[in-house]
C-alpha cells in the first residue's frame, strides 16, 4: 500500500490561534462573535448542518478547522440567485461544494421517478428544499456569487459521477460532474486527506490550476503530464473491434507537459493515432490508462461496459492507476483512489469537537436522519462485499478502515453523557455493515496487489481473515459500560461471513437483537444473485439455522427480517414468481419493499443500461442480460413480492397464466394466489400512481444505516409473520 502523510502532521494554518467554534458560522454575526473577519474556506451543502461525524460537512469543517483553517457552512442556500452564496463573504481560498450525505436525485426520486414529499436530511423532513443535481447548480451560483474563487466539489454525488456515466432520471450517458459544474476540481471517496492537502498547499501560494497530483482527485487537463506512460483500455481488458477507423482515442502526445487552462472550445476531429504494446514492468504510479472517451461510451454499450470494468479494476489505492477519459478536445484526468486512512488518523477524524447536535439555527425542528443516527457510534469505513447494487464500495472503497476499539468506547461515554435524551440504548454500533470491523487481506502484499471486485464473492476469498473475535469483545464491553442498557445492531450484517464465527452469531442473537434482525439476501434464484455478486440460499439457510438456535438458548423469540430488490438486472419474472413461492413457504409478508434504482457508476447500473454484464470480460460477444425496465414490468414484479395483497392479484393471476403456472392460482395452501377476488380490491387503473415513497431503501454514506423515510428499518416492521 502506498504511504501518505500523516492527515494531523501538516503544520498548522495561522488561523489555529482562534479557539474552536461551538459550532462552524453559518452567519456573519456567528463569524464575528468568533473574532473572524472572513473564513478560509466556505462548504455549500444540500443538508441541513449537524455537527455530528455522521454528516459530511461536519466532518471535512471540523477537520479543516483543526488543521487551522477558519470554515463556515452554507446549508440548503436559495439556488435561484447567487445571493444566499455570498451571506458569509468571500472564501480566502475556495468553495468547497456537496449535494449532502445522499445523492440530490436518489433523494428527491423514488425508484419509479416519482417526486418524494419528504428528505431525511431537512428540517421538518420537508421536501424540495435542494435542487435537482445539486453539485451543478450549487457550483454555477457560487461561480456566480465570487467568479475568480476556486471551486472544489466533493461528497457522493460527486463522488459517484467521476466519470462519464448512466443517469437513470434522463435515460441517457452524461458527462462527468466536473465538466458539468465547471467546477476546478473533483473529490472522490473519503476526502480528508485530500481536502487538508489541498487546502495546505492553496494557502502556502499554490495555485488550484497546478495541483496535479493529488490522490483522490479528478480534473481537466489539455495534456498528459510529460512523465506518465499512456497505455490503452483494451490492452486490460479487450472490448473487440472498439469502432470503424477513424481511432476514437485522442492523441496523447499533443501536448509535452501538464496543462489545465482552457483549450479552444470549439470541438475538433480527434487526430488518428496508432498505440505500441506496453512494455513490460511500467511503473504504475506513473502509468495512465486511457479509457473509450465519453462520445464513444454515449454512443456504444459495449465500450460503456468495458469502460466501467475498467474503471472498478482500477479502484484498489495500493495498484490503481490514473485514468484518462476524453471529453470533447479536454482530458479527464483521474488520479488513484486516496490511500485509507490509518487507525489512529480516523480516530482524531471521529474525536473532534463536535457538538453531535443540530445547529441551534434550527431551534427545535425534527430533523429525521439526525433522529436516527443520534444515539448510534460508526466503528468503521469500507465494505469489501462489492454488491454491484450498492454506491458504498465505490464510494468508501474496499479497504475496511477501523476505528480503535478505546476511541469507539470513548464515543460511547461521550454520547452517554452529552447527547440529549439519552436513555442507555445505543441503537446501532456499525458502519457501511455490522461486521466488518478489523477484518483485513492477511497479507498487505497481497492486498496491494489484488484486483478482485469482491473478497467475499463467489466465496470468500482465503486470504481474507473472518475472525470477528475481536468484534465480540468490543460488543461486551460497550454492553458492560456503566449507564449502557442496551447495545443494538441496525446495521446491514454480512451473515455470509457471520458464520465463519458462531461466538459472533451467538453474541450478537443474545445480547444485540431487539426482537427482529435485518438481513439483505436480496433474491434466492441463482440469475439475480450472480448479478448481484450476493451468495445462496444455502448461507442464509445456514445462518438462520444457528439464528434460532441461539434465540432458544438465550429464551427469546427473535425473527429475521429478510429484504429483497424488485427488478435487478438478469431477473426474469419467473425468477420473481419462484421467490414469491419461497417467501410463502416460509411464511413472510412483505409490507414494504424495494425497487432497483440505477445510481450512479454501480456495476449493476452499467447491466441497466447496455445489457452487458461487466463482471466478465467485455467483447462484443460477450454475455448479454435482461433488464426489466418497463413500468408494468417492474410493478410485476414489486407485486410478487407482495403476493398477498389483493390488490396485485389481477395482475399476477394474468401472468402466471402467461407463464404457464396456473397451477399456482386456487385457494389451496399450495397456491400462491387465491381464484377469489374481494370486492373493492384490484381495480386500480393500469399505471396507477400510488405512491411509492417507502419502498425505496437508501444507505448514509458516513453511517451505513439503512433510512426508510427517515426511519431507521425496524422501528416499522417491514415483515410479518404469519
Amino acid at each position: 500500500m502506498n504511504r501518505a502523510k500523516h492527515l494531523f502532521s501538516y503544520r498548522r494554518f495561522w488561523a489555529h490561534k482562534f479557539t474552536p467554534a461551538p459550532f462552524l458560522p453559518m452567519s456573519r454575526e456567528e463569524m464575528y462573535e468568533l473574532g473572524w473577519d472572513s473564513c478560509d474556506v466556505i462548504l455549500v451543502t444540500g443538508d441541513a448542518y449537524v455537527d455530528h461525524p455522521s454528516f459530511g460537512m461536519a466532518v471535512i469543517g471540523r477537520t479543516l478547522e483543526t488543521q487551522g483553517f477558519r470554515v463556515g457552512i452554507i446549508a440548503q442556500p436559495d439556488w435561484n440567485l447567487p445571493d444566499d452564496f455570498r451571506r458569509l463573504g468571500r472564501p480566502n481560498l475556495y468553495f468547497g461544494v456537496t449535494g449532502g450525505n445522499m445523492d440530490s436525485m436518489v433523494n428527491r426520486y423514488t425508484s419509479e421517478r416519482r417526486i418524494r414529499s419528504d428528505d431525511a436530511y431537512t428540517p421538518g423532513g420537508k421536501g424540495g428544499q435542494r435542487p435537482d443535481r445539486a453539485v451543478i447548480v450549487y457550483s454555477q451560483r457560487c461561480r456566480e456569487a465570487f467568479k475568480e474563487v476556486p471551486v472544489v466539489i466533493g461528497g457522493i454525488e460527486a463522488s459517484l459521477r467521476r466519470i462519464a456515466h448512466f443517469d437513470y432520471w434522463q435515460e441517457k450517458v452524461r458527462r462527468s460532474v466536473l465538466t458539468d459544474s465547471k467546477a476546478d476540481m473533483l473529490l472522490f471517496g473519503n476526502g480528508e486527506r485530500a481536502i487538508v492537502d489541498l487546502t495546505h498547499r492553496l494557502a502556502s501560494g499554490e495555485t488550484i490550476r497546478s495541483i496535479t497530483d493529488l490522490r483522490g482527485t479528478a480534473l481537466m487537463l489539455s495534456g498528459v503530464p510529460a512523465d506518465y506512460t499512456v497505455i490503452d483500455s483494451s490492452e486490460i481488458d479487450e472490448p473487440g473491434s472498439v469502432q470503424p477507423e477513424p481511432s476514437p482515442y485522442l492523441d496523447t502526445t499533443r501536448t509535452s507537459a501538464c496543462s489545465i487552462e482552457p483549450s479552444d472550445t470549439t470541438e475538433q476531429a480527434p487526430r488518428v493515432i496508432q498505440f505500441e504494446r506496453r512494455p513490460r514492468g511500467l511503473d504504475r504510479m506513473h502509468t495512465a490508462v486511457r479509457l473509450p472517451g465519453f462520445e464513444q461510451v454515449k454512443s456504444d454499450p459495449v465500450l460503456y461496459a468495458h469502460a466501467s470494468r475498467i474503471l472498478h479494476l482500477e479502484s484498489n489505492p495500493g495498484n490503481a492507476r490514473a485514468l484518462i477519459q476524453a471529453h470533447g478536445n479536454r482530458e479527464l484526468w483521474i488520479n488513484p483512489p486516496p490511500v485509507p486512512l490509518q487507525t489512529d488518523e480516523l480516530d482524531g477524524v471521529f474525536e473532534l469537537p463536535y457538538q453531535r447536535v443540530p445547529h441551534p439555527v434550527y431551534g427545535g425542528a425534527r430533523i429525521p436522519a439526525y433522529e436516527m443516527i443520534r444515539f448510534s457510534v460508526n466503528i468503521m469505513r469500507g465494505c469489501f462485499g462489492g454488491c454491484t447494487f450498492c454506491s458504498i464500495t465505490e464510494h468508501e472503497g474496499r479497504i475496511i478502515q477501523n476505528r480503535s476499539e478505546k476511541s469507539i468506547l470513548k464515543e460511547i461515554e461521550t454520547l452517554r453523557d452529552t447527547v440529549p435524551g439519552f436513555t442507555g440504548n445505543i441503537s446501532d454500533l456499525g458502519g457501511p455493515t455490522a461486521n466488518m470491523w478489523r477484518l483485513a487481506c492477511r497479507d498487505e502484499k497481497i492486498e496491494a496487489s489484488c484486483r478482485r471486485l469482491s473478497c467475499v464473492y463467489p466465496g470468500i476469498c482465503k486470504n481474507l481473515d473472518t475472525n470477528q473475535m475481536p468484534l465480540v469483545r468490543l460488543y461486551r464491553k460497550a454492553r458492560g459500560l456503566p449507564g449502557i442498557k442496551r447495545v443494538f445492531i441496525a446495521s446491514g450484517l454480512r451473515y455470509d461471513i457471520a458464520v465463519e464465527t458462531p461466538e459472533y452469531v451467538k453474541e450478537l442473537v443474545t445480547h444485540h437483537v431487539g426482537g427482529y434482525l435485518k438481513i439483505a439476501p436480496e433474491h434466492t434464484e441463482d440469475g439475480p444473485l450472480s448479478k448481484m455478486m450476493k451468495p445462496g440460499t444455502g448461507t442464509y439457510d445456514h445462518f438462520k439455522t444457528m439464528f434460532d438456535k441461539y434465540s432458544r438458548e438465550a429464551g427469546k423469540e427473535q425473527y429475521l427480517i429478510p429484504y429483497f430488490i424488485a427488478a435487478h438486472p438478469g431477473t426474469t419474472d419467473r425468477d420473481m414468481m419462484n421467490l414469491a413461492i419461497w417467501l410463502k413457504r416460509n411464511g413472510f409478508r412483505a409490507d414494504q419493499v424495494q425497487a432497483f434504482l440505477p445510481s450512479p457508476m454501480a456495476l449493476a447500473s452499467t447491466m441497466w443500461h447496455t445489457g452487458r454484464n461487466p463482471l466478465k470480460k467485455i467483447t462484443r460477444l460477450s454475455e448479454t442480460l435482461y433488464s426489466p425496465k418497463g413500468a408494468r414490468q417492474r410493478r410485476l414484479h414489486k407485486a410478487f413480492l407482495r403476493y398477498h395483497d389483493a390488490e396485485n392479484w389481477p395482475l399476477l393471476r394474468e401472468a402466471l397464466k402467461n407463464m404457464g403456472r396456473s397451477d399456482l392460482i386456487g385457494n389451496g395452501k399450495r397456491h400462491l394466489i387465491p381464484r377469489w377476488q374481494p370486492a373493492g380490491t384490484g381495480n386500480k387503473p393500469k399505471g396507477s400512481r400510488h405512491s411509492d415513497r417507502k419502498q425505496q431503501t437508501f444507505h448514509t454514506k458516513h453511517t451505513g444505516i439503512e433510512l426508510k423515510k427517515g426511519r431507521q428499518v425496524g422501528k416499522k416492521k417491514p415483515f410479518r409473520k404469519k
